[in-house]
């Protein structure tokens, strides 16, 4: 039994079921047993691998289409680059080295801020990015990154905030909330017995509808900034325009699909993001939006074949095959590729009519 399950169990006994993004919050950021605190999750050793791990391509061409978006601000200084959820700091130790190479201006123009909740993630982080040259600044949340000019890198943090989910019944849409089964040892799904008003009216009986509020609510935080002080926010991750009535959460252990009530805290949950939803939180903050587009086809505009094809030629003839794969990996446009179900949004400040690599939006917002 994991730790927080005891604990979990415990709570549920005296006070009753727990809303799905309740669970979800102390599954992944419990201060003593959440998973993002007691653990590095990445590579093989851990549950996934996100794509900086996979090629440092990634981060790289990520750092020169930042380096784009500050020229076309003006190249303000200083200028806040902010990372959420940096991972082992792979992606913007790629970046700034990028950066660096071809825009030195924009490197000393630097504000690094990293928005980090996990000390094992951010002990990693520093070593990593210690040899940089850029300082960098570790907040909890994003609201305690300083105003001004910003570039905000999100690589795989919506998917990662809490959800909550409703149930259409006879009588409604009734939230899903984590309880005890009968035998008072395991956790199991079941439903509010009152519904919740304001949802959509029409659903078949059974339908699951998943509401990302945290989602929500980080978009418009961040969106609200840009609006006022400029700067865009470029968002990677998993998930559709429109999700429609499905369930979206997902468990993720050893680098496999797993239960995601059977090891609370030592389980990856995440759900798909929708960016239909995210791009009308922009909007009413007073954004402007930029795609999406699927990443196979902004890491192609930005010229990942170019990049792979001159790492290759350098490298040992044993690594280049691996250089060519990590990079196709990254492109991969069959069902089930990275480069299909992995979508890049973009959102800036009013000012900025285009983005990078990025087509005006197809969404009304």
């Amino acid at each position: 039994m994991s730790a927080l399950l005891a604990e979990l169990r415990e709570t549920i006994a005296q006070t009753g079921p727990i809303p799905l993004d309740r669970y979800m919050a102390l599954c992944l950021g419990h201060p003593v047993h959440g998973y993002y605190r007691t653990r590095d999750p990445l590579g093989r050793a851990g549950d996934f691998t996100t794509a900086p791990e996979i090629s440092q391509i990634f981060g790289e061409l990520l750092g020169l289409w930042a380096a784009e978006v500050w020229h076309m601000m003006g190249r303000p200084v200083p200028c806040r680059v902010v990372e959420l959820g940096p991972g082992r700091g792979t992606l913007m130790a790629d970046a700034l080295r990028a950066i660096r190479a071809a825009l030195p201006a924009f490197a000393e123009a630097i504000d690094l801020h990293l928005v980090e909740t996990s000390p094992v993630l951010r002990a990693a982080q520093a070593a990593r990015l210690g040899g940089t040259g850029v300082p960098a600044t570790w907040h909890e949340e994003t609201g305690t990154v300083p105003d001004g000019p910003a570039l905000i890198l999100a690589n795989e943090f919506f998917d990662a905030l809490p959800v909550r989910q409703f149930e259409r019944r006879p009588e409604g849409w009734c939230e899903r909330r984590v309880g005890l089964a009968p035998d008072g040892m395991r956790l199991v799904l079941g439903l509010d017995p009152e519904p919740t008003p304001g949802l959509p009216a029409q659903a078949d009986s059974g339908a699951i509808l998943t509401l990302p509020s945290a989602a929500l609510a980080e978009m418009r935080r961040l969106a609200g900034r840009l609006a006022r002080s400029g700067g865009a926010l470029l968002c990677v991750d998993y998930g559709e325009v429109d999700l429609g009535l499905t369930d979206t959460l997902q468990a993720v252990r050893d680098h496999r699909f797993a239960d995601p009530l059977a090891a609370p805290g030592d389980t990856d949950l995440t759900a798909q993001v929708d960016f239909g939803a995210l791009a009308r939180a922009a909007v009413e903050a007073g954004a402007r939006l930029h795609g999406p587009v699927t990443q196979a086809a902004f890491l192609g505009a930005l010229g990942l074949a170019q990049r792979a094809e001159r790492l290759a030629a350098r490298a040992r003839p044993d690594e280049a095959e691996a250089v060519t794969g990590a990079a196709a990996r990254l492109v991969d446009s069959s069902r089930t590729g990275m480069g299909r179900l992995f979508k890049v949004l973009g959102v800036s400040g009013p000012d900025l009519a285009h983005l990078p690599a990025l087509p005006s939006s197809t969404l009304s917002g």
